[in-house]
């Protein structure tokens, strides 16, 4: 019976995790899970170490608190898995904890896998100098990044994007304007302020004010993502049009498919939308003094993957100073208008989606043979 030992650290990893495990035990019935994740992970049969919401922390100036806690969840960590001594370690994505622990077990002869790769390539590339050894393979989601890590000399796999197996196009409009009591002229508009709890108490003041802009009969709602629902309730209770809160995915899928347009913080939800054809607005805000050393090191020019993918402003983005509520509403409004922009963002998002697939199979598929292949050597490639 092979152990593989899996660590997510927040919301998009543990999903994640839940469909490698899901397809890991297809394709080997036999395997067993110990680590870190959260509620997907669990359903799939993991007992997390600790709860996962520890390790939801974003910013540089917003980690400095709790660094004592995570050095202690860290030693933690790293003792459980000498203890248990696992087939194959699988990290996913959180590079602020995951590589530390990979750095930790550098000098264990332990198969190390990571998942979701290092976005060096958008800001502070010279950290590659630090991953040789690392790791002893890295599985890549975007098509771009197997050859940004081969010029360093890291072979990478592109394994395709999990989001295409999400189901994030499969709602129902019906049914969710049926459960709710919402006319078909009522118009729906789905807010997404992120999974952290930072992020989320910064962008959902801005997006309530943004939401106050908008014409009557507008109807928010907010996908609530596990770590911060309690957050996410105590903010909204003062809204002037109370937002439908939704704990179930299936609901969520269900929302996108009745929503005109939505207003999303950057990151995979981004990709979950285009999947359902929202048309969206690409927002986000940080903490000041993060953002004026995150804006001299970062080196792309697009905050949403989909942009990133495409290499043009496909979908519009308005970020940190340039987020205000008069501009958010008025992006907003315009894609609840003018259908030759809501075309041609769909469009966009079609051609980015395409690129996003891996050359077989699925993307749970290729990452769950590629973990696999450590336990089994001789199959791999």
């Amino acid at each position: 019976m092979p152990l593989i030992y899996l660590i997510a650290g927040e919301q998009s990893g543990d999903a994640l995790g839940a469909r490698l495990m899901h397809e890991i035990k297809r394709q080997r019935p036999d395997a067993a899970f110990a680590g870190v994740g959260g509620a997907a992970m669990a359903a799939e049969g993991l007992h997390s170490l600790f709860p996962v919401h520890e390790l939801a922390i974003m910013g540089l100036v917003e980690v400095l608190p709790r660094i004592v806690r995570l050095r202690a969840l860290l030693r933690q960590t790293v003792s459980d898995i000498q203890a248990r001594q696992p087939d194959v370690l699988v990290t996913i994505d959180s590079p602020g904890f995951t590589l530390r622990v990979l750095r930790a077990l550098q000098p264990t002869r332990l198969p190390r896998v990571h998942y979701v790769a290092p976005q060096v390539w958008a800001w502070r590339e010279s950290r590659v100098r630090h991953f040789p050894g690392l790791w002893d393979e890295l599985l890549c989601l975007l098509p771009f990044e197997p050859a940004f890590f081969a010029r360093h000399n890291l072979p990478a796999r592109f394994v395709g994007h999990p989001v295409l197996e999400s189901g994030a196009d499969q709602g129902n409009a019906a049914r969710f304007r049926a459960r709710y009591g919402l006319a078909a002229d009522d118009t729906v508009v789905t807010v997404m302020p992120g999974s952290r709890r930072t992020e989320v108490a910064r962008l959902l003041p801005l997006l309530e004010q943004t939401v106050r802009r908008l014409p009557d009969r507008v109807h928010p709602v907010i996908p609530l993502a596990g770590p911060v629902q309690d957050t996410v309730r105590r903010h909204t209770q003062s809204w002037p049009v109370k937002p439908i809160l939704l704990t179930d995915v299936a609901e969520k899928y269900d929302a996108f498919a009745a929503s005109a347009v939505a207003l999303t913080k950057s990151g995979t939800s981004t990709l979950e939308l285009a999947l359902a054809q929202v048309p969206m607005l690409v927002t986000y805000r940080i903490n000041p003094i993060s953002h004026q050393i995150v804006k001299r090191l970062v080196k792309v020019r697009y905050a949403s993957i989909l942009n990133l993918v495409l290499d043009r402003p496909a979908v519009p983005e308005l970020l940190q100073y340039d987020a205000t509520p008069d501009r958010l509403a008025a992006a907003l409004h315009r894609l609840l208008t003018d259908q030759d922009a809501i075309a041609e963002q769909r469009r966009a998002c079609v051609e980015a989606l395409a690129h996003l697939r891996p050359d077989r199979g699925t993307p749970a598929a290729e990452a769950a043979a590629a973990v696999l292949r450590w336990i089994d050597p001789g199959q791999r490639a």
